[in-house]
């Protein structure tokens, strides 16, 4: 359930738009002064703060302020100041929205709603989908440059990470040494190919039950080794 904190000094006001926020399924909370809202802005995360311009103490424009140096919650600005100075300078502030009041109960609501709809789409738009490789037990977070063996993370040297996650990427097929060289290292043959069987092994201590009887990555003798899914 989205947390929505609302500073209003004006105790009717705050009751009647906790009334509808709760009834639309919001989980509210209200402070009745510029400091306690502040500090419980900070400490708590909400989905959104309904924060009045004109509070005891400390006012909303040094709230906003104070807010938006550590978080990015949506702030919606509410006045009975009409003046488009205040306006401007809230927005400039990192208020997100400005309604004078009076305003219906009502259409607080739709405009929270639109604020989180609009806020959640630009959250999930920046967020990339680490790519991942699973089998079986076996987790590679091609991303991440990670992996987990039974949920246990295993560390990995760069071409220990680079030589599995070609082998998961192309299962079922057989690599020779040289080929893997050539892959893994961007070289010809002409190297100690030696240095494919070195990290075929260590990669199997990390990742395999029974080293001398393997199930992710299988030794083809005489032709080079394959990934078994």
């Amino acid at each position: 359930m989205n947390r929505i904190l609302i500073v209003e000094d004006e105790k009717e006001i705050a009751e009647l738009e906790k009334d509808y926020l709760e009834l639309s399924d919001f989980e509210v909370e209200v402070k009745k002064d510029g400091e306690s809202g502040l500090k419980a802005a900070l400490k708590n995360d909400y989905a959104l703060i309904v924060l009045d311009l004109m509070l005891p103490g400390m006012d909303g424009f040094e709230v906003c302020k104070r807010i938006r140096e550590e978080k990015d919650v949506p702030i919606l600005m509410v006045s009975a100041k009409k003046d488009d100075i205040d306006k401007i300078r809230g927005l400039g502030l990192g208020a997100d929205d400005y309604m004078t009041k009076p305003f219906s109960p009502s259409e607080l609501v739709a405009r929270v709603k639109a604020h989180l709809s609009r806020y959640d789409r630009l959250v999930h738009a920046g967020q990339q989908q680490n790519e991942e490789i699973t089998i079986r037990g076996l987790k590679i977070d091609k991303t991440a440059r990670r992996v987990w063996v039974d949920g246990e993370e295993k560390q990995f040297t760069t071409k220990e990470f680079d030589l599995l996650t070609f082998l998961a990427e192309n299962p079922n097929h057989v690599f020779s040494k040289e080929e893997l060289f050539r892959k893994i290292w961007n070289m010809e043959s002409i190297g100690d190919i030696a240095t494919v069987t070195v990290h075929i092994k260590k990669i199997r201590e990390k990742i395999e039950y029974d080293t001398s009887n393997p199930q992710y990555i299988e030794t083809i003798w005489g032709v080079g080794y394959r990934f078994k899914i």
